[in-house]
């Protein structure tokens, strides 16, 4: 796919703190992506954590020095040197977040797994649960009552209960390492009929909690797998190259900050190869059930801790029910499907579908990144 300044950075972002790992001639490098180029900083930071470990990373990055490698422009033409911009970082999700997907998760249950029922289910549901869901707070004493209320009409469901309830879904979407970048294939199970992207705000955040910084990420999911039993929840989200994040995290700094992203909105564009059809949607993070920082204090407490930090998708508003081959059948990737991801604050994230098992094989793993620095 075809990179650009214009579809893939932020309109500002000369002036913002962003990192980044490529692929060098001696192995992955850490980056950082200024107005005269990319910088290699690997002899200081190793490691995206470890810069990330810094009291203020951002001003830690325009700190740092190393060699130029390139232009921006220069990487950008040569998207196969763009790698996933974290490292060591464990990579977490947060499911049912929004009150829509929320419904869709309830649907994909009912109809287990079968597309051509959905539409029947969603008015069903969408009749019992009318539009109390909208300014619900999860946990409360509202939340409670309306529980009740779906269990005595046999609508109650698991996605309900971490939707609605005290308890917010978070899940490990991916190995370490295991992402892909901007430019690269996204991977569906090829047994998988039903199935969408997820875009998503991803959180950077370090071993100690705190919230660094910000990247877009393509939570792929497959709808079938998942909707006929939840215990196949991690065969639906973990396969190869099934993460993609993306292009750089955009540190905080006097331009941006969490606050940022709380109002941030995320847009959605599929085009497909061959048959023409195009998706657009979009994810307003202002509509989010839980607050972000509520999410990353669920995800690192006293009973989980993250040595190397952690990524946090935040989950989507964008559940698509738009049908693309016939009536009631909804929307499913077909192959060559490019899918595009963008956020005015954070740029663009582009890759296009592939089956799993015909995206390249994941081989640089947590001992391949460390020979590949001792031998420097």
């Amino acid at each position: 796919m075809q990179l650009t300044l214009a579809n893939s950075l932020p309109p500002d972002w000369q002036q913002a703190a962003l990192l980044g790992r490529v692929r060098g001639p001696a192995g992955p490098c850490v980056v950082a992506i200024r107005a005269d180029g990319v910088f290699d900083l690997t002899a200081q930071y190793p490691t995206t954590s470890l810069l990330l470990e810094t009291d203020a990373p951002a001003l830690a990055l325009r700190a740092a020095q190393g060699p130029r490698l390139c232009s921006v422009e220069e990487l950008l033409a040569s998207p196969e040197r763009l790698l996933a911009p974290i490292d060591l970082q464990v990579i977490k999700a947060a499911g049912v977040t929004f009150a829509s997907s929320m419904i869709e998760r309830v649907i994909e249950e009912k109809a287990a797994g079968d597309a051509g029922r959905a539409e029947a289910i969603r008015r069903q549901v969408g009749q019992a649960i009318g539009g109390s869901l909208a300014n619900l707070e999860p946990g409360s004493a509202q939340a409670m009552a309306l529980k009740q209320v779906l269990i005595d009409q046999g609508m109650w469901s698991q996605y309900l209960e971490v939707g609605i309830g005290p308890d917010a879904e978070i899940f490990t979407k991916a190995p370490v390492l295991a992402a892909v970048g901007s430019g690269t294939p996204i991977g569906i199970h090829p047994s998988s009929s039903w199935n969408n992207p997820e875009p998503e705000v991803v959180l950077v955040v370090d071993s100690r909690g705190r919230i660094h910084g910000a990247t877009l990420g393509n939570d792929v999911n497959l709808r079938d797998f998942e909707g006929r039993s939840a215990l196949l929840l991690g065969k639906a989200k973990d396969n190869n190259a099934s993460c993609a994040l993306g292009p750089f995290v955009r540190l905080f700094d006097e331009r941006f900050s969490l606050d940022d992203v709380r109002q941030s909105v995320v847009k959605l564009k599929v085009e497909g190869a061959e048959d023409g059809f195009v998706l657009h949607g979009e994810s307003s993070m202002a509509q989010i059930s839980r607050d972000p920082a509520n999410l990353v204090g669920q995800a690192i407490n006293g009973n989980h801790q993250y040595p190397d930090g952690f990524v946090l998708f935040l989950g989507t508003l964008f559940a698509p029910t738009e049908d693309r081959d016939q009536p009631g059948a909804g929307f499913t990737h077909k192959l060559g499907d490019a899918v595009s991801i963008t956020s005015e604050r954070l740029g663009g994230l582009h890759n296009r579908v592939t089956h799993s098992d015909k995206a390249a094989p994941w081989t640089e793993g947590i001992g391949a990144l460390i020979k590949s620095l001792q031998h420097r």
